[in-house]
């Protein structure tokens, strides 16, 4: 299935004291690094959040306006940023939007049930990841771009984005859910929370 993927690795980390979720290591590897490349054959991908040191070529960057305005907030930015480019490069969208929060280090278990579900019911707008503990997870998703792309027009047509759940993003869309792997859709909000998840860094 062809897909764009937006990575958000913004937010403030105020439970992690302040440091960037994004240069946290798992394996030895960044947790940004790990979800581009869970991200893996996107045909566009953009990071949103505060521009890394170093990116792969060709990966774009965006930002929320303004800063730490949300998730909501952020995944309109980069679709933005996607639209963009793809009508600088005069070419069409990809029909899928993959959605990846950096803070999820095991979210590449997740994607192939993702996008089993929506070949199995390919008239839905997307695709929820659904945990063990049945918690659904819309920071890791694969949504109809068109779709998503009608509910934040609407959405900003009402009210900002700014600090608006992700969920309400959601409330006109069609969406299926898919149980994934253990641990897939876990993210690191806490120090506990990056140990529990073989996560680690030292405050700064």
């Amino acid at each position: 299935m062809e897909f764009d993927a937006v990575v958000l690795a913004g937010g403030r980390s105020s439970r992690l004291g302040g440091v960037p979720k994004a240069g946290l290591l798992h394996d030895g590897v960044t947790l940004l690094e790990r979800a581009l490349a869970a991200a893996r054959g996107a045909g566009s991908l953009v990071v949103v959040g505060p521009r890394p040191a170093t990116l792969p070529a060709g990966v774009l960057t965006a930002r929320e306006e303004p800063p730490f305005a949300g998730p909501a907030a952020a995944i309109a930015a980069g679709l933005a940023a996607l639209e963009q480019d793809a009508a600088e490069r005069g070419r069409p969208q990809a029909p899928w939007l993959l959605v990846l929060a950096c803070d999820m280090p095991h979210a590449g278990s997740a994607v192939p049930a993702l996008f089993d579900e929506l070949r199995e019911h390919p008239g839905a707008d997307g695709v929820l990841a659904l945990s063990p503990d049945g918690r659904k997870q819309p920071l890791l998703a694969v949504y109809s771009t068109a779709a998503l792309q009608r509910s934040i027009s609407a959405r900003c047509g009402a009210a900002s984005l700014t600090n608006a759940p992700v969920f309400s993003l959601l409330a006109s869309l069609e969406m299926l859910t898919a149980a994934v792997p253990d641990h897939a859709a876990d993210d690191v909000d806490t120090w506990d929370d990056a140990a529990a998840l073989g996560v680690h860094g030292e405050p700064s």
